[in-house]
């Protein structure tokens, strides 16, 4: 496993900074190889994925999933999926206030509560599990097209 020496609000605004993303500024930032990973038919994006990365702080990003577009300027979209230390609402508001409620749960344990928070760069979403719905399970980066 990868460890990176900041925490995981050190992380998240320094990974705010790489937009536009690339595949190489996010593999220098987390120090972590990124591999291109097989979904068929997409001519679209190029996906790329990580593995485990161990922040500061126990906070373990199980996956990075950074999509980019093969062709034409486009700013890309990185999800972060999160393990390890338990991360609360209350902490995740501390840092970005109160932020809006962007999707519901639908009746399954893998459904999410996500709450976004609007960043000069993009939206910044958080996501909780129906199934472990008080530790955040994945942060999602869409920054401005």
């Amino acid at each position: 496993m990868n460890q990176v020496t900041m925490n995981l609000w050190q992380t998240i605004e320094a990974l705010a900074k790489q937009v536009p993303f690339s595949k190489a500024k996010i593999e220098a930032l987390l120090s972590a190889p990124l591999f291109e990973t097989d979904y068929t038919g997409n001519d679209v994006f190029q996906f790329y994925a990580s593995d485990r990365i161990e922040l500061k702080g126990g906070v373990i990003i199980s996956k990075v999933d950074l999509r980019i577009k093969r062709q034409g300027v486009d700013p890309g979209f990185m999800v972060l999926n999160i393990e390890g230390a338990c991360v609360r609402l209350d902490e995740v508001r501390r840092y970005y206030g109160e932020m809006t409620i962007t999707e519901t749960p639908r009746g399954h344990p893998d459904n999410v509560t996500a709450y976004t928070a609007i960043q000069h760069w993009g939206e910044l979403s958080f996501a909780f599990k129906e199934r472990n719905p008080d530790c955040l399970a994945g942060i999602a980066f869409n920054p401005k097209k």
